[in-house]
C-alpha cells in the first residue's frame, strides 16, 4: 500500500480564498457517496477554496487491504498526513472519517487549521466485532449472533468484504482514545437528532477547548446529505455562499 491514498483534488474557481478542504468518508462508503461533488466540491471551488477528497482503503477508489497489518490507526493516519500534505487545511470528516479526522488533527506532520467531525461515537465500535464471525457470515455463513458484529458483516458484504474486514481489524488493533490527543484547533461538532450512533457525542465536545457542538436534522445518514449540516459546515470554514 502507498504512504498516501488517493485522492481527488477539485481546484477553486475564483482567487484562494483559504486552506484547501480535505474530506474524509465513512465506513462502508466512499467520496463519492458522502461528499457529492455537487454539494462540496463544486461549491467550494465557487468560495475559492480547493478541495481534497480521500478515498480510504478497501472503499471504492482506494487501495485493498491485503492484511490487518497494513492499516493500523497510526498507519493509516500517517497516511492521512501525506494526503493533506505539509501547507494548512481545513478537515472535515464524517463518522470513521471524523475518528480519523481527530487523530489527523494532532499528527505532527498535519497543519490543521479548522476541523468538522460528524457523527462521532465517543466509543470504538471495530474493537467489539467478533472478526471470525463476520467473516464466516460474508462467506455464507451463518448470520453473527450478536447485532454490532452482523451490522458490520452486512455493511462490509456489500462491498469488497475482505478488505473492509481486514480495515475493522487493523483499526480494532489501535481502538479510538480520546483522551490520547485532544484537538486544540476551532472545531465543530456535527450529529443528528436522530443520530444513535452519535450518542455521547457531548463527552467528546468537553474535551475540546472552545469547541462548539450543532445538532441537525436526521439520523446518522439523514443528517449528512441534509442541508443544513452542509451549511453550518461552509459558515464555519468561512465557504459560505452570499
Amino acid at each position: 500500500m502507498t504512504s498516501a491514498f488517493p485522492v481527488t483534488r477539485t481546484l477553486s474557481r475564483r482567487p484562494v480564498a483559504g486552506p484547501p478542504v480535505v474530506l474524509i468518508h465513512g465506513f462502508a462508503s466512499s467520496a463519492t457517496s458522502d461528499w457529492p461533488a455537487e454539494y462540496w466540491a463544486d461549491p467550494l471551488a465557487a468560495a475559492g477554496r480547493e478541495t481534497v477528497v480521500v478515498h480510504l482503503p478497501g472503499h471504492p477508489g482506494g487501495p485493498k487491504v491485503a492484511k490487518a497489518e497494513e492499516v493500523s490507526t497510526t498507519r493509516v493516519v500517517d497516511a492521512l498526513a501525506e494526503c493533506a500534505g505539509s501547507e494548512e487545511v481545513d478537515v472535515v470528516g464524517y463518522s470513521l472519517g471524523a475518528r480519523l479526522a481527530w487523530d489527523l488533527a494532532v499528527h505532527p506532520k498535519a497543519s490543521v487549521r479548522r476541523l468538522v467531525l460528524g457523527g462521532l461515537s465517543p466509543r470504538e465500535p471495530f474493537a467489539a466485532v467478533d472478526l471470525v464471525a463476520a467473516r464466516a457470515a460474508v462467506r455464507g455463513g451463518p448470520s453473527p449472533e450478536d447485532p454490532l458484529t452482523g451490522a458490520i458483516a452486512a455493511m462490509a458484504a456489500a462491498g469488497d468484504a475482505e478488505s473492509l474486514l481486514n480495515l475493522v481489524e487493523g483499526l480494532a488493533r489501535e481502538p479510538f482514545d480520546p483522551g490520547a490527543g485532544v484537538p486544540r484547533v476551532p472545531t465543530l461538532f456535527l450529529s443528528g437528532r436522530q443520530d444513535f450512533m452519535a450518542h455521547g457525542i457531548e463527552q467528546l465536545v468537553a474535551q475540546v477547548p472552545g469547541a462548539r457542538w450543532r445538532q441537525v436534522a436526521g439520523d446518522h445518514r439523514g443528517a449528512l446529505v441534509g442541508v443544513e449540516l452542509r451549511e453550518a459546515v461552509f459558515d464555519f470554514l468561512g465557504a459560505a455562499q452570499g
